[in-house]
């Protein structure tokens, strides 16, 4: 298991595992209104995977 950004629960990190996610990094090019469907995925767990791919983006450049 990997380390998801902190606000990111349980049912949201087994519903990511479910369909293969175990990484931020895998995120980056998903779009997140695809995220929001997945049973388990609230708006906490949006927003913190949000910010942290942003800070990732921020790191990058």
């Amino acid at each position: 298991m990997t380390e998801w950004p902190k606000g990111v629960a349980k049912p949201a990190i087994r519903a990511l595992n479910a369909v293969g996610y175990t990484r931020l990094e895998q995120l980056e090019k998903v779009d997140l209104s695809t995220l929001k469907k997945l049973h388990g995925m609230g708006p906490k767990a949006l927003a913190a995977i949000e910010a942290a791919l942003e800070e990732s983006r921020e790191h990058s450049e």
